[in-house]
């Protein structure tokens, strides 16, 4: 029985004719994983908080103009930790979500932490040639190792940087060692004042034709999301998110995307609810029909 009588608690909150699998555009991949938070814990509950918070969104996107949900959103069981190392992890990851892109899904990884994003990006980057990623961060993440790990969550955009080009928005922190890298490198990371200046049309025009977008909401000021393991000031504001996302969208092709960070115990549930409409509001942007 799976009548109007019954809550389907997936993304959404769907009911059958538009999360089957088969018949889904999108599936939502929740990996509540946080082993090498070195801040504040608690992310690995973000993707099930969000998820409950999606029940509460409006399926009519007002801001984009679309029912985002029309093309089908299937949800998938939550990904088992492994424990073995960060690496493995990212691997197990990687092996998911190859499988669902192989099968013609359009992939929205749910994290816990950011390190979830390197087996995401990894599995599109193989997929699709001439791959560039967008990432919003407050931080770097640029380490080739922290705590003795090559995948710890203060590493995943050096590791996705040796398999595609990287462009950055909203770097307000930094190691010395990381700051001296990206300036040696050349590398386009951006404050968030520095964005403001140069403007969605021109941070788009740095991407490749196809994007995978990897999202930390520690990228936004922490008077809007403040649920974080590591929350910085000086950052990113909705609106300013969404007009790149638009631009992104609307001159290059988005293939999939993961949204991470998220710990729901630390901050208010509007949070969550930030976070749902972020995915919901990307998922609009990058397959509506």
């Amino acid at each position: 029985m799976t009548d109007e009588r019954f809550v389907h608690r997936n993304f959404a909150w769907l009911g059958p004719e538009h999360s089957d699998y088969e018949r889904s555009r999108v599936v939502v991949l929740p990996v509540p994983y946080d082993s090498t938070a070195s801040g504040w814990v608690g992310s690995r509950e973000g993707p099930g908080a969000i998820i409950e918070a999606s029940g509460n969104m409006e399926l009519y996107d007002i801001g984009i103009g679309c029912e985002p949900y029309l093309v089908g959103i299937h949800t998938m069981p939550e990904v088992a930790a492994q424990s073995g190392s960060p690496e493995a992890m990212a691997q197990r990851i990687e092996e998911i979500v190859s499988e669902l892109v192989d099968d013609g899904k359009f992939v929205v990884t749910l994290g816990g932490e950011h390190t979830v994003a390197v087996g995401a990006a990894r599995a599109y980057v193989r997929r699709t040639q001439g791959l560039s990623v967008l990432a919003f961060d407050a931080n770097a993440d640029m380490r080739d190792a922290y705590l003795d790990s090559a995948y710890n969550h203060a590493c995943t955009l050096r590791r996705i940087s040796e398999v595609a080009p990287i462009v950055e928005v909203g770097l307000r922190s930094a190691e010395r060692e990381e700051h001296e890298y990206i300036r040696e490198n050349g590398l386009r990371f951006y404050s968030p004042r520095e964005f403001r200046a140069m403007g969605p049309e021109a941070m788009a025009e740095q991407l490749s034709a196809a994007v995978y977008v990897t999202f930390d909401l520690d990228a936004f000021d922490s008077s809007v999301v403040s649920a974080l393991g590591t929350p910085e000031p000086g950052g990113l504001h909705w609106d300013e998110v969404s007009d790149l996302l638009e631009t992104v969208a609307r001159r290059r092709r988005i293939v999939g995307f993961d949204v991470t960070e998220l710990a729901p115990s630390l901050g208010p549930r509007a949070n969550a609810q930030l976070a749902a409409k972020l995915v919901y509001r990307l998922i609009g942007l990058a397959v509506r029909e």
